[in-house]
């Protein structure tokens, strides 16, 4: 059906994508909740009217201490049910980001080291797209941790406006291929390939990891040339969001490109983000 992402319906894409920078903040706005599991009706609506403009919100609270219903109410509150209970999730399908957490410690996010650009569940197949992610932080880091985010669709605008030929060659059927993971000669994860703009029940869906091993693209010109133009969107786009999550703070988003750098930690104190990822999208 023809819509704005159709790279064929000029019109519609045209009205969508004007509407989009219209609408969009000029400058982050933070969200100040009272209690994030126990929303009151303007503290709600002002978070789903920025993702609604951004498909991010941000927000700050005096919610500091190590309590995981915290998250997972604030999600309910926002139409997010439907947790990815991952296989580096906790129990109760949240993670507990924080440096070395048992074997979980070589996977990038359990580890001081920087994380690069990607969504998250690039992995996973379309049944378990992942739609949202909520990150809140119970304690931050003695120096760093800095994170970066940058809203899927103006990614795709900026990508489409200067060559509508790198949408296409990201949205190939065949774009992007995570290999299989491998526990000794068992697979854990089957192999996955698939496009990294796709559209999802009529909103668009980004799938992409900036990681340079355990990956494999499709191997053409066009592809590196779309390649090297969301490199430099990602790089250098004033659209980018930075900022340094301090305890009670935390982001909802509609899956949005995000990175974090690297950071240290105190012997003492250990740097703690809750992570929920949803198959829901922030409510409308």
């Amino acid at each position: 059906m023809p819509g704005p992402f159709d790279l064929d319906d000029e019109r519609a894409y045209r009205n969508w994508r004007d509407k989009k920078l219209a609408d969009y903040p000029a400058q982050i706005e933070v969200v100040e909740l009272r209690d994030p599991g126990n929303l009151k009706a303007s503290e709600r609506e002002a978070l789903l009217q920025r993702c609604s403009r951004s498909n991010m919100a941000i927000y700050c609270s005096r919610v500091t201490h190590e309590d995981k219903s915290v998250p997972r109410l604030l999600g309910l509150q926002l139409g997010l049910e439907r947790l990815d209970a991952n296989f580096l999730a906790d129990d109760d399908g949240i993670s507990s980001i924080t440096q070395g957490a048992g074997t979980r410690g070589e996977f990038a996010p359990y580890t001081d080291r920087p994380i690069g650009w990607h969504t998250d569940g690039y992995y996973n197949p379309a049944a378990r797209r992942i739609r949202a992610m909520l990150l809140h932080c119970v304690r931050d880091a003695i120096e760093g941790g800095e994170s970066a985010l940058l809203d899927h669709e103006i990614a795709y605008i900026l990508l489409r406006d200067a060559d509508p030929g790198h949408v296409r060659a990201l949205s190939a059927p065949d774009a992007l291929t995570i290999p299989p993971r491998l526990e000794g000669e068992t697979v854990a994860r089957p192999a996955e390939t698939g496009p990294v703009f796709s559209v999802d029940e009529g909103v668009l869906h980004m799938r992409y990891t900036a990681r340079g091993v355990n990956i494999a693209w499709k191997d053409d010109a066009r592809m590196r040339a779309a390649r090297d133009a969301l490199d430099r969107i990602l790089a250098s786009s004033l659209y980018v969001v930075r900022l340094r999550l301090e305890p009670g703070m935390g982001v909802v988003c509609n899956n949005v490109l995000h990175a974090r750098t690297d950071f240290r930690d105190s012997p003492h104190r250990r740097r703690l983000l809750y992570r929920a990822r949803y198959y829901d999208r922030v409510a409308a």
